[in-house]
């Protein structure tokens, strides 16, 4: 009778979980300015009942409170809880350090045996030396003086030997460098991916209770440190056609440890480090300091309750977060399908959001974790384009390219570097400030030789004034010239100034441009727009003068 009983008491107890390694790859990635969140998938054939889902070798900077799990199946699995923990071992787990690791150690052998056949060498250079020392020596009763046969046999032989010690040193000297030189390249490239790498990772143990066999769909997703992403431009104005293709592209780069091959790539400009609020500024008050002595019964009381605060946020940290604890009723969201696009350049699809905004790359990429910037296209925008030339030939008598344009595409465009190409030429590196959808701006297109420009100063003189000789007069008067040497009609802008007096007895007269006709910015820039028709030229005179006391010293004149 006891033992029938024991059986049907055993059969209530909650039969153990069956653990299971099981194989995730990832499928999308979302990079983030300063992060990136990674989703994997996996999937497991779930006999019923209690069963563990260990997915080995994530990276070892994996956030722990970013992870989220959820799935579906034809199991009718429930999520029981999620367990994240590191793992230590004695190998590599990062594949690409692996192998930077293993030819380092074999160039190290190599040169620790190049080392030894050089000691080698300088051993029997040793030997000579005595056997020459010998030689040479005065005779003894016991050592007489060689014949000059022997005396002939024995130089040879030296003179032999010495000439092969010397061909084979200079071999293990080439040699040896060669081995440096690789070396120092292997050990920069562990020094960008060693952070990554390392003897560790993490293990994520998803432990679920299945109603009955079948398979089950897992999706991981987490957070790691180490990618981002920066926004970069490709500015190609054709001058003829008066437009500008304003080629968009992120450039990718990521050290987390793992590589991502054929995922689906997104890019956000959201910034999770800046926090989900603007701080809160607490009130600023101003009291007289006194010192006041802590009890010691208080000054115990306070070190212990800082103890207890410090271990309840260490054990908070290690809480999982997003933990999706219902029944794999619901769908998982997939990821967009691949847009199949008739442009000869791909084009990633833009979503804004209230605070940010996602370009969804048209086609799966892959990034290896080597911290190398890899350009990934956003979109090509054509835009007209109205042509003009900048110059300011008091500091540089050289035109420069703009453009005034308008974002006519959905794209925000972020602050970034941009190279610029005229005609099918690189003409200049510019940047490019933060262009929201509809906005204009002016693009810098580097500077340009069709346009020349001259600055001369042609007269500076000093006269005295006043009844008595009681004052000073400088008259400075310089000559620009601006010529179109292109085929086109173009506007140039031309911009110079004229001294401002910060003093009352410093007067600064304009003379020319007549002052009716052209006048200056409270700045003191004057500003000429100058339309010039093919090999037009065109000769601007800036005149004016400046009066002063002779007892005041005046500071900037040039």
């Amino acid at each position: 009778m006891k033992l029938p009983r024991f059986l049907a008491l055993l059969a209530l107890l909650p039969a153990a979980a069956v653990a299971a390694a099981v194989p995730s790859t990832i499928s999308a990635v979302t990079v983030y300015l300063d992060r990136a969140v990674v989703t994997r998938r996996a999937t497991a054939e779930l006999p019923g009942g209690l069963a563990e889902l260990v997915l080995e070798k994530l990276p070892a900077a994996l956030n722990e409170q970013s992870l989220q799990v959820s799935g579906q199946g034809t199991a009718q699995a429930t999520i029981l809880d999620v367990r994240v923990q590191p793992s230590y071992v004695d190998f590599t787990p990062n594949e690409r350090v692996k192998g930077l690791e293993d030819q380092l150690r074999a160039w190290q052998k190599q040169t620790r045996v190049l080392d030894d056949r050089q000691a080698l060498l300088e051993a029997q250079t040793g030997m000579l030396a005595k056997i020459e020392s010998a030689l040479f020596a005065p005779p003894t009763k016991e050592a007489p003086r060689p014949d000059l046969a022997q005396l002939n046999s024995s130089v040879a032989y030296l003179t032999e030997q010495k000439a092969k010690i010397a061909t084979e040193r200079a071999g293990l000297d080439e040699q040896r460098e060669d081995l440096q030189t690789k070396t120092a390249a292997v050990e920069n490239q562990l020094k960008e991916l060693r952070g990554t790498g390392g003897q560790s990772y993490k293990t994520v143990t998803v432990r679920v209770s299945a109603a009955q066999a079948g398979h089950l769909a897992l999706v991981l997703s987490y957070a790691v440190p180490g990618a981002s992403w920066m926004p970069g431009y490709d500015a190609r104005g054709q001058s003829a056609e008066r437009t500008v293709a304003l080629g968009y592209f992120g450039l990718v780069r990521q050290s987390t440890g793992e590589d991502w091959k054929d995922v689906s790539l997104t890019l956000s400009t959201a910034q999770p480090s800046l926090g989900g609020a603007a701080p809160v500024l607490n009130a600023w008050n101003l009291d007289v300091w006194l010192p006041r002595p802590v009890p010691m019964a208080a000054a115990v009381e306070q070190y212990r309750t800082e103890q207890n605060r410090d271990r309840v946020a260490k054990a908070s940290t290690g809480a999982l977060a997003g933990m999706n604890m219902q029944r794999f009723t619901d769908k998982v969201s997939e990821a967009p399908a691949p847009v199949e696009l008739a442009a000869d350049a791909a084009t990633a699809s833009v979503a804004a959001g209230a605070t940010s905004a996602v370009f969804q790359i048209a086609t799966p990429a892959t990034i290896p974790s080597d911290n190398a910037p890899q350009k990934i296209p956003i979109t090509t925008a054509r835009l007209a384009a109205a042509f003009e030339y900048l110059t300011v030939p008091k500091r540089q008598p050289t035109a420069y390219l703009t453009s005034k344009v308008v974002n006519a595409s959905d794209y925000p465009l972020l602050a970034g570097a941009m190279n610029v190409f005229l005609d099918g030429t690189f003409v200049a590196t510019s940047t490019l400030r933060s262009v929201m959808p509809g906005e204009k701006f002016d693009l810098a297109l580097g500077a340009d030789e069709g346009i020349s420009v001259k600055h001369k100063r042609v007269q500076k003189f000093t006269e005295d004034t006043g009844l008595t000789n009681s004052g000073k007069r400088l008259t400075y008067e310089y000559l620009i010239t601006v010529q179109n040497h292109k085929k086109l009609a173009e506007r140039v802008i031309v911009v110079d100034q004229l001294p401002l007096s910060h003093h009352e007895k410093i007067v600064v007269k304009q003379l020319a441009p007549n002052p009716a006709e052209l006048k200056p910015t409270p700045e003191g820039a004057l500003k000429w727009s100058l339309d010039l028709a093919p090999g037009e030229k065109r000769e601007l005179t800036v005149r004016f003068t400046i009066d002063y006391p002779n007892d005041v010293n005046v500071s900037g004149i040039e």
